[in-house]
């Protein structure tokens, strides 16, 4: 162990995966304090961000610019945990698209959280299979569940929201008093939460929706809060970005799954991780930039709650 105040590579147990630099804003805004850099072997190009959060000394990592998908978020963390051999487990945080269903409320800015289902460990590659009888894609292999102490540290953590609120409205505050330029990553109050129907796709070349059909937007009802709600089950993963709602709604159907990322599939068999994603969009064509800030925000700050609850290391298992 280190002097108090100077840290070693082996004193960082617990590594974060973010695709995008939002997300490695977000995520580096949630530490408790900041490290100085360390140095790392030739071979790893990553370039990494040290903290802590509540008791764990933390490794930030993030994916080349232009570079994402399964095979780059691969090698950020098979790199990270070869320079930094201490870390125990990890988490994937950043946003993703919601798959919105009469089941399953997801707004956007919700956060999903990546739990096994069925016979998923929690993340399913939904292009990784093969095309079989009259054209249909069958879907192969699975993936490693997250660490059990990750999974003890959920059902901690949804036992706590049975009774309370979340803290992450409580961190996202602490976020902007910290770093005030950072106003852009609480909730967009400009911007309008619209799911539109399956099949109504986006009509013109203008990103937002002002030319749209409001008359095929899908009425829901209204919150009482702009707190995120949380939601745990399967998350697609894969190469390509959904931007179709039919093509949404028929793999959704076919996993079980509550949102989409990129990227998340390539860590789970190498690096052991809990992926958590904050709701961007909802997989269609309508998709935009205006709630991807505030959804990286809010998956990072349910990242910090989960930390919060998982105790220091010591002996304890993973």
């Amino acid at each position: 162990m280190a002097a108090a105040g100077v840290y070693l590579h082996d004193d960082y147990t617990v590594g974060l995966v973010c695709a995008l630099p939002l997300e490695l804003a977000a995520a580096t805004a949630m530490l408790d304090e900041i490290h100085a850099d360390l140095p790392t072997p030739p071979v790893d190009g990553n370039i990494y961000t040290l903290g802590k959060i509540g008791v764990h000394n933390v490794v930030i990592g993030c994916c080349p610019p232009g570079s994402y998908g399964t095979t780059s978020a691969a090698i950020v963390g098979v790199h990270m945990i070869s320079s930094f051999q201490s870390i125990r487990f990890g988490l994937m945080v950043g946003i993703g698209g919601g798959v919105p269903s009469t089941q399953t409320d997801i707004r956007l800015g919700d956060v999903v959280v990546s739990m096994p289902a069925s016979h998923y460990g929690g993340v399913v590659q939904y292009d990784y299979g093969k095309t079989i009888y009259e054209g249909k894609f069958q879907y192969s292999g699975t993936l490693n569940k997250p660490p059990h102490v990750l999974l003890r540290a959920v059902s901690s953590l949804r036992a706590k929201h049975e009774s309370d609120y979340s803290q992450i409205p409580a961190y996202l505050s602490e976020m902007v008093t910290k770093y005030p330029h950072m106003s852009s990553f609480t909730y967009p109050w400009e911007q309008q939460d619209q799911l539109f129907e399956a099949h109504y796709d986006h009509i013109s070349s203008n990103v937002i929706c002002a030319d749209c059909d409001r008359k095929r937007v899908i009425l829901r009802p209204t919150r009482d809060t702009e707190e995120p709600e949380i939601h745990y089950g399967l998350i697609g993963s894969g190469n390509q970005v959904i931007k179709h709602g039919p093509t949404r709604d028929r793999i959704a159907r076919e996993l079980g799954i509550l949102c989409f990322d990129i990227g998340a599939a390539g860590l789970m068999d190498y690096f052991p991780c809990l992926v958590i994603r904050g709701i961007c969009d909802y997989a269609d064509s309508h998709k935009n930039a205006g709630w991807q800030r505030y959804a990286a925000a809010t998956a990072a700050a349910y990242a910090k709650n989960i930390l919060a609850v998982v105790p220091e290391f010591g002996d304890l298992k993973v």
